[in-house]
């Protein structure tokens, strides 16, 4: 019984070089980039109102290289509040993250900082924008999940067709 738990921890392991690695996605770090808030309006704009405000949020995610296997991607998210044609608050939040990736196929590197990292991130920059809204004297602001994966096949369409556009 000794034996069995040192053969297991070979299963799996590439024979041959031994220069193939598991896949293995981390993250490193998190933080705030950027946070700006903004209640111009204040203290009316935190007056009831009859109806609800149009709440307009934007999404949008970059990722650079660090280092070989080390990646900074940074998550964009902006909401604008309005009445009546009156801004009633404007938050925006620049939310990055460090994250080793190693193992992948080349050809799964994009989908997994532009679907998976930002997945990873989205939790903690909805808790910033949470916080930040019910600190300026809103209710908080719970941004729904967001579909990265969408916005990842729309992202490559869009150049795909830009290419397109270039050769012609």
């Amino acid at each position: 019984m000794a034996d069995q738990p040192q053969e297991n921890t070979g299963a799996g392991a590439p024979e041959g070089n031994g220069n193939a690695t598991q896949p293995n996605l981390s993250v490193l770090t998190q933080y705030v980039k950027d946070l700006s808030f903004e209640n111009p309006g204040a203290p009316k704009s935190l007056m009831a109102r009859n109806n609800p405000p149009a709440i307009n949020i934007n999404v949008n995610v970059n990722a650079n290289p660090i280092s070989g296997s080390e990646y900074d991607v940074v998550l964009t998210l902006s909401a604008k509040a309005e009445a009546d044609k009156t801004v009633l608050f404007n938050v925006e939040l620049v939310y990055g993250g460090v994250f080793r990736i190693e193992g992948f196929p080349q050809e799964h590197l994009l989908p997994l900082l532009f679907i998976e990292c930002p997945r990873l991130l989205f939790p903690f920059a909805r808790q910033v924008i949470a916080d930040a809204t019910r600190n300026g004297g809103f209710p908080p602001l719970m941004i729904d999940p967001i579909d990265f994966a969408r916005m990842f096949q729309q992202r490559v369409a869009e150049e795909q067709a830009r290419a397109k556009v270039q050769v012609s």
